[in-house]
Parts: structure tokens; C-alpha cells; sequence
């Protein structure tokens, strides 16, 4: 495998997806490379999903880059062994490099629920001191869901997985890439004219998620958190990914064309709205439920919950938070500091 290790390389930082495939075919051993056809061009350029056929049987390998804000003890706390009781199957080990960076290493099944499908998935996932964040998961099937078994193990062994994800070009592209794409405010705290931080917005929904509810997962360029049921016995799969949006309308009167005439008003004025459709595309049996608010001074606030059917069929037929649940979060006064 040639690699471009820690930050001593040179080598540049692709700039579309083509050159992103083509710095991760070098770094791999020797094999047929293909890209998935199913990828369309909503797909990010920055995000990598490849089939690697070591001459063992075809293997899908994905790339992710994101960025935590430094410090911040919630995305921290997402990077890393779960705390949660894993399946007897299941291997996860989380170590910390000589700059302070941490590399968890994860094997597990990628349907818990189902043994029948002996999906297995490895991963390894870098979180640097500044906040870089590089995912590299592989599979041991053509497809992270709805590919039949193709080898007995995914290509890459923990100690390949490592090396791959930790290589200096992939945290040039966070650099370099990932801050351009995000669109929401990077300062700690709310700025006039830029709305509240990814971070504020996760921060004040965790709080007020039901008690039996835990997180698992944040993302640092959208406000959205996975959650899953603390009494169950493993976090895999998540059972449900709920958005928010929060806005601050300069005028009232947007309601009026926001909200339909069977929209409820409540004493205060305050407009709600409630929705149930599909959630991920594409994916039969995946629900989508949104609770749509917005007080009389225009701020709005739009929470939706979906059961996520990225490893294949939903874990269970609608999401883990009831419709009143969801509408109790959006009419919380905690929102109020984002007016």
C-alpha cells in the first residue's frame, strides 16, 4: 500500500470526486477499482464510495471527511468505542496517536437485527486535536445494503484500515474543502445575520430529548442527531435521525404562506404544523414525521424524525419519538435564545 503518512506530505488534495478515487486507488494493494453506478450527481464530490475486488470477491469501501468544532465535548463524545453494550460479536478499539489524534476501530455486522444477513462492516474513523474527522468503512459485499455476500471478510485488515485513514492527504481535503461547503455559523455562540451554530442547535436538542433516549451520533455541517433507545441492548442499527432547522423571519407574516388554513394557532399565536411521508429515498418502509412551529415574531422551528434505512430495511416501522414528542421539542421556550 503507498501511502502519504501524517502531515509530512506534499502530495495535493483532490479536487473532485475522479481525483478522490484516483488518490485512494493508489493507496490500496492491487485490484480491480469501479465506481457504484447507483452514485447520481446530488452525490457530494468530496465523499467516496468505490467496489474493490481483491481477486477475493468484490468489497465496498466509502471515504467521509467532516469537521468538529474543537473542543466541543458532543462531537467528541460521538468518536469512539460505544458505550453501550455491543453484540458478542463485535470488536472495537480506540487508540490515540503520538499528536493527540484518536483512531477507533470498529467490526461489527451491519444488521444487528438481522443475522441472516451476515453483512459485516469495518471501519476506522480519525478525529485530530483540530477537529478533522476521516471515516473509512468497508464491506464484505458489493454495497453497504442490499448487495449479497461476495467474500468471507471485507479486503482491508485493522492495521490497513488505520493506515488509510490516517494518511495526511485526507485531512488536507477537511481543510481545504470541507469549510468551504458548510453553510452554517462556525463562531461558538449565534452571530447576527449567520443564525445559531451547528453545535448550539445539537446541544440544545439533545437536552430535550426524552430521558430514555440517548445519542450516538452528531454531524458538524447540519444540525441532525441519531438516537437510539438506551434500553436496548446495542446501538446498531440506529433507530432513528432526527433535523432540526431553526430560522428567525423578519416578518410575521411569511406564516401565512408557510402555513395552510388547517395549520393550528394556539392562544400564544403560535403556528403548528404536522406532516407524515417518506423518508430516505428510495427506501421502502422509510417514514418521515415533522413538526413545523413558528412563533409570532418569525422564529421558526421545524423538527423531523425518520427511520433510516441506510443499512437496508428500517429497523422499525416508524420513527422512536411519537408525533407528540416531536411536537413538545419544537415548542420548547429553550429555543427561544436563537430569536
Amino acid at each position: 500500500m503507498t501511502f502519504f503518512p501524517g502531515d509530512e506530505s506534499h502530495a495535493p488534495a483532490p479536487n473532485s470526486r475522479a481525483d478522490l478515487v484516483s488518490t485512494l486507488r493508489q493507496m490500496l494493494p492491487e485490484g480491480k477499482i469501479t465506481e457504484p453506478s447507483r452514485l447520481g450527481a446530488e452525490s457530494s464530490p468530496y465523499d467516496a464510495e468505490i467496489v474493490y475486488d481483491d481477486g477475493k470477491g468484490p468489497a465496498a469501501i466509502g471515504l467521509s471527511f467532516y469537521r468538529y468544532v474543537p473542543n466541543d465535548m458532543q462531537g467528541e463524545m460521538t468518536i469512539g468505542c460505544p458505550t453501550t453494550a455491543q453484540s458478542e460479536d463485535d470488536n472495537c478499539v480506540t487508540t490515540s496517536l503520538p499528536d493527540h489524534s484518536r483512531v477507533t476501530l470498529l467490526k461489527t455486522y451491519a444488521f444487528q437485527d438481522d443475522r441472516r444477513l451476515d453483512t459485516k462492516v469495518w471501519s476506522a474513523q480519525l478525529l485530530t486535536s483540530s477537529g478533522q474527522y476521516v471515516s473509512v468503512s468497508e464491506w464484505n459485499s458489493s454495497a453497504p445494503s442490499g448487495a449479497p455476500i461476495s467474500r468471507a471478510e471485507p479486503p482491508l485488515s485493522g492495521t490497513q484500515l488505520k493506515e488509510l485513514v490516517t494518511a495526511g492527504v485526507w485531512r488536507r481535503i477537511v481543510d481545504a474543502v470541507v469549510d468551504e461547503r458548510r453553510g452554517w455559523a462556525q463562531t461558538p455562540t449565534p452571530s447576527e445575520g449567520e443564525g445559531p451554530t451547528v453545535e448550539a442547535v445539537n446541544d440544545t436538542l439533545a437536552a430535550l430529548l426524552p430521558k430514555d433516549r440517548q445519542v450516538f451520533e452528531t454531524r458538524s455541517d447540519y444540525p441532525y442527531v441519531d438516537v437510539f433507545d438506551a434500553k436496548a441492548k446495542n446501538i446498531i442499527p440506529i433507530e432513528t435521525t432526527v433535523l432540526l432547522d431553526v430560522q428567525q423571519h423578519t416578518a410575521s407574516e411569511v406564516a401565512d404562506e408557510l402555513y395552510g388554513a388547517d395549520a393550528e394557532t394556539l392562544p400564544d399565536g403560535t403556528k403548528v404544523a404536522t406532516r407524515r411521508g417518506p423518508g430516505d429515498k428510495g427506501v421502502e418502509e422509510s417514514v418521515m414525521w415533522t413538526v413545523d412551529t413558528m412563533r409570532t415574531d418569525g422564529l421558526r422551528v421545524v423538527i423531523s424524525a425518520y427511520n433510516p434505512g441506510s443499512r437496508g430495511v428500517p429497523a422499525r416501522p416508524t420513527p422512536n419519538l411519537t408525533m407528540e414528542q416531536l411536537r413538545e421539542i419544537a415548542l420548547s421556550p429553550k429555543w427561544d435564545r436563537f430569536r
